[in-house]
């Protein structure tokens, strides 16, 4: 391992200044706020994951009509889900009381409605023509033909791992770096195999993990919020941290006036839940991630189908004024976040991380 406490390899090859990389966080990274990351000198995400080819060409195009820097593109890799009509059906029925609360109803049946870029020819070939800086995959890996092309259009390839045998699956497939997400992370597990058993490890653990096994460059992800945070992850062998939390309450994100409330409560909590789309994800403890936390709860249908019933219920919570039933994915670091306009928060991350490296040279210098 390089001793250095930041190794520049990975910066180089993306071009950016600060080992920051702003978490694609699919519905609350918006262009706006991936193009102030990279103009600050991190790296801005966003998420397409689900998206139409041509839906997910505006993103793309929007993002770079505001930065001329490297920014991140996220695709979801997840395999299709098997319908069990039997297992939906009792999901919908355990939701009915719910509905009726809102004088509603679950819809009749459950569909998969979201797209995979594992078998998305034309978000691949989308991607072959704007030729982001980064790609990154969630849930699992492309065809390996699909990865070839991104390799050889010059894209620069991310997987997330959250253990030790999806992280070698993602080496042997020739990614150019792991993003070890650890348990603390808000959002989805990217778990290849989401029925397998989850050792939930934590983001430092994990990281020195793989600064063990894998020679790829690591990016840290989980629980990270500030600049003492990136520095142990630096310390521990990441070469860059990615934060989601901490950016979904800057200016430029899609979060609402309620979502930023309840991510700046100091009271807040975050759980592990399957109820909002059939796979493991943490935020912050609410009616629905309690859905899933009910003795009587029924077997969650397959992600994504689940999503379905999910914006169903949502949906009619919102049409008569509650919020009950929102969702707001967050690390379990939340009660750290700050709001700020994106780039000041990417100045104030490299602030921290300096003064914490710096202390701790000078503790040890005593």
């Amino acid at each position: 391992m390089n001793s250095s406490i930041v190794s520049r390899n990975l910066l180089a090859t993306l071009k950016i200044k600060m080992p920051v990389i702003q978490a694609p966080m699919l519905g609350w990274a918006t262009p706006a706020m991936a193009a102030a990351v990279s103009n600050a000198g991190a790296l801005g995400s966003v998420g397409i994951g689900g998206m139409k080819a041509e839906d997910a060409r505006v993103v793309i195009r929007a993002t770079r009509a505001l930065t001329d820097k490297p920014f991140n593109v996220n695709v979801f890799c997840h395999k299709r889900a098997v319908s069990d009509p039997s297992r939906e059906a009792r999901w919908l029925e355990y939701l009915k009381p719910h509905f009726a609360r809102f004088q509603s109803r679950p819809p009749d049946t459950l569909r998969d409605t979201f797209s995979t870029f594992i078998d998305d020819e034309a978000v691949l070939a989308m991607l072959l023509e704007e030729r982001p800086a980064v790609v990154s995959c969630h849930f699992g890996l492309p065809e390996p033909a699909a990865i070839t092309a991104l390799r050889e259009a010059g894209i620069v390839l991310f997987a997330t791992a959250t253990n030790l045998d999806d992280a070698a699956r993602i080496a042997d497939a020739r990614i150019d770096a792991i993003v070890a997400q650890g348990s603390e992370a808000g959002g989805h597990r990217g778990t290849f195999d989401p029925a397998a058993a989850d050792e939930l490890l934590g983001t430092a653990t994990l990281v020195r993990l793989l600064a063990r096994e894998s020679a790829l460059p690591i990016v840290a992800a989980g629980g990270i919020v500030d600049g003492a945070g990136i520095a142990a992850m630096l310390a521990l062998g990441a070469q860059a941290a990615q934060l989601g939390t901490a950016f979904v309450v800057t200016d430029e994100s899609a979060a609402s006036a309620a979502d930023r409330a309840a991510l700046l409560d100091r009271q807040s909590r975050t759980v592990f839940t399957k109820a909002v789309s059939g796979r493991l994800a943490r935020g912050i403890d609410s009616a629905f991630m309690r859905l899933g936390q009910d003795p009587a709860c029924p077997p969650i249908p397959e992600f994504p189908i689940a999503f379905e019933a999910t914006r169903a219920l949502i949906g009619a919570a919102k049409a008569h004024g509650s919020s009950d039933f929102d969702v707001r994915w967050a690390g379990a670091a939340v009660q750290l976040a700050r709001a700020m306009p994106a780039a000041e928060l990417v100045a104030l991350l490299m602030r921290e991380t300096f003064d914490a490296i710096r202390c701790l040279k000078d503790e040890f210098a005593r």
